[in-house]
């Protein structure tokens, strides 16, 4: 089956719902259900957010990181560490 016959297939059924506003709800609820099991991957989760943090706090303690220069702007801050 296609995209475009799942679409028709789709919008039929929801023409036939639209009318019953109970069952609207539950498609609407089945729809963000399934929405939300399409992962995005460039999202991270809370968990490796503050893991990121703490780790980028011990490259600062104990001397590990890279600072840019007063006056330097990124693109040259790039070029200086060697990542362009």
């Amino acid at each position: 089956m296609t995209a475009i016959q799942l679409n028709a297939e789709i919008y039929e059924a929801l023409s036939i719902i639209a009318k019953d506003e109970s069952l609207l709800r539950k498609a609407a609820k089945a729809l963000k259900k399934l929405a939300t099991q399409k992962c995005d991957e460039t999202l991270m989760t809370e968990k490796r957010f503050f893991a990121g943090i703490d780790e980028a706090k011990e490259q600062i303690k104990s001397g590990k990181c890279k600072k840019m220069l007063q006056n330097e702007n990124l693109d040259d801050f790039l070029v200086r560490n060697g990542y362009v």
